[in-house]
């Protein structure tokens, strides 16, 4: 019943941008804090971006300044705007809701590469 669909993937020269989209049905996004991980391949999963129910909003240091995290209640929609990409971005993008007493919401995820 809930789910995540992430979307907006794709290839990218370096210094270019992307919007991923991670459209959840079956709950509200608005009630959960929401995030976005990504992954290389042979490496650890990462939180990139977070974004509280209040909007309160997290970073990581290597895409703070170049990643914007949003959220669209009416849509019921969170967005991952990327600009300035860096090859270090490629990997898998997978969005995450976090609800307290309920188990995590993962996405399928969705590749995001970019070239030199």
């Amino acid at each position: 019943q809930v789910q995540l669909v992430e979307s907006g993937g794709g290839l990218v020269q370096a210094g270019g941008s992307l919007r991923l989209s991670c459209a959840a049905s079956g709950f509200t996004v608005s009630s959960y804090t929401m995030s976005w991980y990504r992954q290389a391949p042979g490496k650890e999963r990462e939180l990139v971006a977070a974004i509280s129910g209040g909007g309160s909003t997290y970073y990581a240091d290597s895409v703070k300044g170049r990643f914007t995290i949003s959220r669209d209640n009416d849509k019921n929609t969170v967005y991952l705007q990327m600009n300035s990409l860096k090859p270090d971005d490629t990997g898998v993008y997978y969005c995450k809701a976090v609800r307290p007493l309920r188990y995590d919401v993962w996405g399928q995820g969705t590749q995001v590469t970019v070239s030199s």
